[in-house]
């Protein structure tokens, strides 16, 4: 153990004490979403992809929220770090798509992109982009927002819970294998997080949070009794992890394909 005996040296290290516990208070209120960067199911040679992945794993994620605004004016209020790398993506085969329904085939139509991009065209970095509204957005809240506040009155009775960020047993078949019609590239992997691992980017539109928030409201579907501002700030904080939350789906769209985004729906 180093014993500081002069009076520069304790001083650094209070310094470097305070300076440590700044930035563990900052850590704790926008927080990286490291879970999105596990896992080789990205091709061979998608060097430009897994870098954008490693950026977004790092960039923060502010979900501390008390309240929120009906629109949000500030770039703090969304994940404007993580928006702005998106937007940043260099390689021009990218694609964005505008998810609203929950029950239709969203992540069946991304997966089936992906793999004519990857394997029959060649393009290893296609990047896909999600950007949810509607009842598609439900399907990223994690499972307490679902118990909480029922959210399968919202999804319909076909989702009595949030199946689709659940993992799928193909996520354990070897990846190396992409014609496997039962692997993490078929039809019986069509999960959120099969998909995050893939590098696709799933957006969270804060309108329709707003949205959701107040039909919860006048259903009745409130047992804290938030405020409209307060219940979407918990909606807000309970997006799983990964997720890019941003102002405004219909809003983003245009700044998407702005910087080249091919739009699906």
């Amino acid at each position: 153990m180093k014993i500081i005996t002069g009076r520069r040296e304790v001083l650094g290290t209070f310094a470097l004490t305070m300076a440590s516990g700044a930035i563990g208070i900052a850590a704790a209120a926008a927080k990286p979403a490291a879970a999105t960067v596990e896992s080789a199911l990205t091709p061979p040679g998608a060097t430009h992809l897994d870098a954008l992945k490693k950026r977004l794993a790092q960039a923060p994620r502010r979900r501390d929220f008390k309240t929120v605004p009906m629109i949000l004016d500030n770039p703090e209020q969304w994940d404007h770090e993580a928006l702005t790398e998106v937007l940043s993506y260099r390689p021009t085969l990218k694609q964005v798509w505008d998810n609203t329904d929950i029950g239709g085939p969203w992540l069946n139509f991304m997966r089936n992109a992906l793999n004519s991009q990857i394997w029959s065209f060649k393009h290893p970095d296609f990047l896909t982009v999600s950007v949810t509204h509607g009842t598609a957005l439900l399907a990223l809240y994690d499972q307490t927002m679902w118990d909480r506040y029922q959210l399968t009155r919202l999804a319909g009775e076909k989702f009595k819970r949030n199946t689709l960020i659940i993992e799928q047993k193909a996520a354990a078949a070897d990846p190396a294998n992409y014609q496997d019609p039962a692997g993490p590239f078929s039809g019986e992997d069509n999960s959120i997080p099969a998909l995050m691992r893939r590098g696709v980017v799933f957006m969270s539109c804060h309108n329709a949070i707003w949205e959701q928030a107040a039909a919860l409201i006048k259903a009745d579907v409130n047992p804290d009794k938030l405020s409209h501002a307060a219940l979407a700030a918990e909606l807000t904080n309970h997006l799983v992890d990964g997720v890019v939350l941003i102002p405004g789906a219909v809003g983003t769209l245009p700044e998407l394909q702005q910087v080249g985004f091919h739009y699906a729906t």
